[in-house]
């Protein structure tokens, strides 16, 4: 089961990047630069998730960085 649900949100997550790639070029073909950058920062986030540099939730990157910080304090 947890196989299936991981290949689901990387399906998701692909279409998702798809949609962002042409809402860009929807964007730019307007000439509205700032909303094409916009899409632009959530197509790299998409790509960032999908390659596992970036959590799917932001409060799991929270909750990494305070079990860093704990771990520094640690070693001090």
């Amino acid at each position: 089961m947890g196989e299936r649900y991981g290949r689901r949100r990387t399906d998701t997550l692909d279409y998702v990047q798809a949609m962002l790639g042409q809402l860009r070029i929807m964007a730019l073909a307007e000439r509205s630069d700032m909303l094409a950058y916009l899409i632009e920062m959530a197509y790299v986030e998409a790509s960032d998730i999908i390659r596992g540099d970036r959590p799917y939730r932001l409060q799991d990157e929270r909750l990494g960085l305070a079990a860093d910080l704990k771990q520094g304090n640690r070693a001090s």
